[in-house]
């Protein structure tokens, strides 16, 4: 189905696993929905903490503002539920280049890698889009897990600490979704199996791409960090859970 050996790192990097009891109810065809929505939604908020990295970290106000525009139609739709599938089939693109802050040693190295993930993560949006359109499963809205709120509540809030441990938590956030669609995917039906496959690769990536920067970003070692952060991500996901979603822990109700 895929090569194994791309998961071997994620797996070493993680410190559990996904719970079975979280596969048993994601498998069931009445929370596909959920899956799907929610999965929406984790696309877009990915893209959007490398938006608010690049914004706060890397480039000048030009650059802001041409990032804010490139994700206009898509929290418009998100949030505002303006346009459709056929809107937003043009608009991952960047025209003009995004110049680096001068004062910034890493700058260049932050907007390169998190152009990338942005513009996959908005494909991915799309791409996620596309099959709820095609399997009339209308976008409603839903709430956000707890998940990534709470990693983000044990940040330091000194730099280049703060800068270091929001890098670590994408890591974490991009290592677990790489995970979890693989263990979900042999459980869905072909079409979403292929999907959920052709994302592993892409999300491996990113995870190692956070890590990479944030060892760029720290004036030392960042093991110990890495193993602190991998505690709390273990914890979040074996922690009883009654909000169902698609980084939540173990289910508590069941449908």
């Amino acid at each position: 189905m895929y090569d194994t050996d791309l998961l071997d790192p994620i797996y070493s990097f993680l410190q559990c696993r996904t719970p079975e009891s979280w596969i048993e109810e994601a498998k069931k065809p009445e929370n596909l929905t959920i899956i799907l929505q929610d999965h929406l939604l984790c696309e877009l908020k990915a893209a959007q903490s490398a938006l608010h990295l690049l914004r706060k970290y890397a480039v000048n106000a030009e650059g802001s503002q041409l990032l804010l525009d490139w994700f206009a139609p898509y929290e418009a739709f998100a949030y505002k539920k303006q346009g459709d599938l056929a809107d937003l089939k043009s608009k991952n693109v960047m025209t003009k280049k995004i110049t680096a802050k001068s004062e910034s040693p890493y700058s260049q190295d932050l907007i390169d890698k998190m152009v990338l993930l942005i513009k996959e993560e908005l494909h991915h949006f799309y791409q996620v889009l596309e099959i709820m359109t095609n399997r009339d499963i209308p976008y409603t809205g839903i709430t956000a897990s707890r998940y990534a709120k709470e990693l983000m509540s044990h940040v330091i809030t000194h730099e280049p600490q703060t800068l270091i441990d929001k890098l670590i938590i994408g890591a974490y956030i991009e290592a677990r979704s790489c995970e979890r669609f693989a263990k979900l995917a042999p459980y869905l039906d072909s079409d979403l199996e292929r999907f959920y496959v052709s994302l592993l690769r892409s999300e491996a990536r990113h995870y190692q791409d956070y890590l990479t920067l944030a060892q760029l970003v720290s004036p030392r070692d960042i093991t110990d960090r890495i193993n602190y952060w991998g505690k709390i991500e273990a914890e979040l996901i074996l922690r009883p859970d009654s909000d169902f979603k698609f980084h939540s822990g173990q289910p508590t109700t069941y449908s």
